[in-house]
């Protein structure tokens, strides 16, 4: 179980720093390099929202193959 916990912890830190990081190196950047990385970060944010919620109602609707109905 402390395994788990640890590597919990371990990952949650990686992505803090990922994240934290990558937002600190963008003030020092050229504007129009930020601009294209911002960019490209919020197509890839709204594609990945847009195909998980697509999923999940696919997930919700019922299978056409299986009728429960009895007569």
């Amino acid at each position: 179980m402390a395994t788990r916990s640890l590597r919990k912890r371990l990952l949650r830190t990686a992505m803090t720093l990922a994240v934290g990081g990558s937002a600190f190196q963008l003030s020092g950047c050229d504007p129009a390099v930020r601009a294209t990385l911002l960019e490209g970060l919020e197509t890839t944010t709204s594609s990945l929202s847009t195909a998980l919620i697509s999923a999940f109602f696919l997930s919700l609707e019922d299978d056409p193959g299986s009728d429960l109905t009895t007569t």
